[in-house]
């Protein structure tokens, strides 16, 4: 356990972020689960639709430092990659 006044705080700040982090990464994953669903089920309407609210949130996750920005790329890549498949 933290002994220091500084290591207690640290504990507290590193918790908020990486609640902060666990919400801004499982509502991209939600978000690209559904565009990856709408292509799964040939919905080429449906699947350009979520692509850009999908493609908004991961760089804004990638903004905020909770993924890497090239991460973010690539997923943004793969993702508009299966949309246009369709």
């Amino acid at each position: 356990m933290a002994n220091t006044p500084q290591a207690r705080k640290r504990v507290i700040q590193n918790e908020k972020r990486r609640q902060r982090n666990k919400h801004h990464k499982t509502r991209m994953r939600t978000a690209i689960k559904q565009v990856e669903r709408a292509v799964a089920a040939g919905d080429k309407e449906t699947a350009q639709a979520q692509l850009g609210p999908a493609v908004s949130l991961i760089d804004h996750v990638a903004t905020k430092g909770a993924i890497h920005k090239n991460t973010a790329a690539r997923t943004v890549s793969r993702l508009t990659r299966k949309v246009q498949s369709l």
